[in-house]
């Protein structure tokens, strides 16, 4: 069944622009990547042209674009440098193995705790490392590297002014090749960068022995690429689902991925994931929605490469450098770090979003800053409702027993405090403990409940605990009384 925008117009138009304004910002970027893991560019540029078409298809996001990435080159680098391009593509088949297995398993539903604070300080992060990644481009250049680099800016913030039907990028692409090739200016171009391939990838199985000791050097690379490609790949699907205001399915994504990544191998290319910057011009600098601007931008790119391979080649790096700058500018979110924003923004927040950046930029890797931003958020949340659980106490008139109300979750970091708010040796013979109004989450909270029980019986006194909801009273019954030695 053919989709609803099949025959507008101006959808193909936005689409089919979009897609090539990518495959122009791909080719030098995969052609940098194919360096940092010390492959030839054709490799980089294969995978790019592979993940694009496949996850067009398979993947769970539209207008998501997947290619090879930066992290990717960097988690694989040290395989191929020791071992070969043989075993580095047998990695990838590997990788994307285990992210569909991943997948199917439902690893993609665990992003549901990944808080707002670190997702902004992920898109943050993303746009300083976009920003870095084009400092080494402008550095001991030729002198008209500088102005065409601002000409390109200047030029993409003012022709949406005029029109937005053509892409503000490739205007700027296509205006300084003319001016650098027409004017005979020398400067880098996407040429220097690498010679790029003449003819379509053909398939093959990796050139590698297949045997036990083959699998033991792949799989820690392999097991490393696969969650680094989901976790980027997924974190960007949430992006571009916010920027869209639309839902997509990160199962879908998670075994896309796979999938896309395993046919990239065959076909010798270098693996990947979601790319960020790409995926911010076809989303938000162009318009894109669909998923024919994914499937065109890995098209348009192998077309590039092949039959405009010298006019291509020709592109100054300045005018792919100024398209970069200015994804950067527009994926950092400047409403994060406004002063009114951190005023009424929770100190705890305003932690775990530095913290989020400065492991990305620092470790130069995504998955880090994520881990350890998530973690950060879940320590100070602990932290922070530890203290919610309270206990309140009232003694019978006749002083023949006493009722202590406790209020709130237990769990391991509030529990731990409910054991000495009890008056052991004072209370009369009976005590009833009443959790109406709490709720327990964990086997920390059952162990002190049992701690409470053993102390006052230790004294001769009887403890009854009243008031419990379905599922406390089922864990409080499964648990109770198996937990000795552990409190």
């Amino acid at each position: 069944m053919l989709p609803d925008w099949w025959n507008q117009p101006k959808v193909w138009r936005t689409e089919v622009l979009a897609g090539l304004v990518v495959a122009l910002a791909l080719i030098p970027e995969a052609i940098s990547f194919s360096i940092i893991a010390g492959v030839d560019p054709a490799v980089g540029l294969f995978a790019s042209f592979t993940m694009a078409v496949v996850i067009s298809v398979v993947g769970g996001r539209r207008a998501m674009i997947s290619a090879a990435t930066g992290a990717i080159a960097l988690v694989i680098a040290p395989l191929n440098h020791e071992y070969g391009l043989g075993y580095l593509v047998a990695a990838v088949i590997l990788a994307g193995v285990i992210q569909v297995a991943l997948g199917a398993l439902g690893v993609a539903r665990l992003m549901r705790f990944v808080p707002r604070s670190v997702m902004v300080g992920f898109v943050n992060a993303l746009a300083i490392l976009i920003f870095l990644a084009q400092v080494p481009e402008l550095h001991d250049v030729p002198w008209p590297v500088y102005p065409l680099v601002v000409g390109g800016l200047v030029v993409m913030v003012l022709f949406p002014k005029l029109t937005t039907v053509i892409p503000a990028p490739l205007v700027s692409i296509v205006a300084l090749t003319a001016i650098t090739v027409g004017a005979g200016i020398a400067v880098p171009t996407v040429g220097d960068k690498g010679e790029l391939p003449s003819s379509l990838p053909v398939p093959g199985l990796p050139d590698v022995p297949f045997t036990l000791e083959t699998l033991t050097i792949i799989a820690p690379y392999a097991f490393a690429m696969a969650l680094v490609g989901l976790m980027e790949s997924l974190m960007t699907a949430k992006l571009v689902d916010d920027i869209t205001d639309t839902h997509s399915s990160k199962t879908r994504e998670s075994i896309g991925q796979g999938i896309a990544n395993v046919v990239t191998g065959f076909f010798g290319g270098m693996g990947g994931c979601a790319m960020i910057g790409q995926t911010m011009i076809n989303v938000k600098v162009s318009g894109a929605r669909t998923r024919l601007s994914t499937f065109l931008a890995g098209v348009f790119l192998m077309m590039l490469c092949i039959a405009f391979g010298p006019v291509v080649s020709d592109i100054p790096m300045a005018a792919l450098v100024a398209v970069m700058i200015m994804v950067s500018f527009a994926t950092f979110d400047w409403h994060s770090i406004a002063p009114k924003t951190l005023k009424r923004m929770p100190a705890g927040e305003i932690t775990v979003m530095a913290i989020t950046v400065v492991c990305v930029v620092v470790t130069d890797n995504l998955a880090i800053g994520v881990v350890v931003g998530s973690v950060t958020a879940v320590i100070l949340f602990a932290k922070r409702v530890a203290h919610l659980a309270e206990v309140t106490a009232v003694t019978d008139p006749d002083g023949t027993s006493v009722i202590y109300t406790v209020t709130g979750e237990l769990f391991f970091a509030s529990s731990n405090d409910l054991v000495t708010q009890f008056d052991y040796a004072g209370d009369p013979d009976k005590v009833v403990i009443d959790l109406s109004a709490a709720h327990i989450w964990d086997a920390s909270s059952v162990a002190a409940l049992d701690a409470i029980e053993t102390k006052y019986q230790q004294r001769g006194k009887t403890v009854e605990i009243v008031g419990l909801n379905d599922p406390s009273a089922q864990l409080h019954g499964k648990l109770s009384g198996e937990l000795a030695g552990s409190h």
